[in-house]
């Protein structure tokens, strides 16, 4: 199964619990939450506030991938305001081994997530410690940009090296081609925010990315 993770980015702020409903019944399986601090990327975007309140109307998991600087320093605070995944990025960490353990610390899945330039080797050492590996598809920061193929070609390196169990995740430029790409190289779980929010029928949209 594909496991489809909306990214919230792309719903309207001003009606949130209304958007976060509507995939919900839609049937997406994770909620995608984008936290960006305007340093690692070039935008700023939640924090732990909202996604508490998140949390208390939200009936699926919160995806919550982590776009700062020093994310050790906040894996409690997201952990504690209700993450069920958090995922941080390999070029923010000074010690991945460390972050990886103190994610794990609060009984919640570790993953970790690669930029386009960064090589996929870099991921190589930690596999059997995560639960799930990001590839970036797109420059992380903005919605709505173009899928980078070749970034997509990470995959299947991932998928060679990796234990069964981990979930391999893309996210950047996500509709029903650029899906269908990723899960035939062996991704098993899939960001999308404007393919999702802008579609005529979000039920609908979800499917095709199955």
């Amino acid at each position: 199964m594909v496991i489809i993770s909306p990214s919230i980015l792309s719903a309207d702020f001003a009606n949130l619990e209304r958007d976060i409903k509507l995939v919900e019944k839609a049937g997406a399986n994770w909620l995608h939450i984008d936290v960006m601090d305007g340093h690692f990327v070039p935008n700023i975007t939640i924090g732990v506030p909202v996604t508490s309140s998140i949390k208390k109307i939200a009936s699926i998991p919160l995806d919550v991938h982590l776009m700062i600087e020093n994310p050790e320093k906040y894996v409690e605070p997201f952990a504690k305001a209700g993450a069920d995944i958090l995922t941080f990025h390999y070029e923010a960490a000074k010690d991945v081994t460390e972050i990886i353990k103190l994610i794990k610390s609060f009984n919640i899945k570790a993953g970790m997530s690669i930029k386009p330039k960064t090589p996929v080797d870099v991921v190589f050492p930690y596999l059997n410690d995560l639960d799930l590996v990001l590839v970036m598809t797109v420059e992380p920061g903005f919605g709505g940009q173009k899928f980078m193929a070749d970034c997509a070609e990470k995959i299947p390196f991932i998928k060679k090296n990796a234990p069964e169990s981990l979930i391999i995740q893309v996210d950047g430029g996500i509709n029903a081609e650029t899906a269908r790409i990723c899960t035939s190289y062996g991704a098993n779980s899939l960001v999308a925010g404007n393919y999702i929010y802008k579609s005529n029928d979000i039920s609908l949209a979800i499917k095709s990315l199955r």
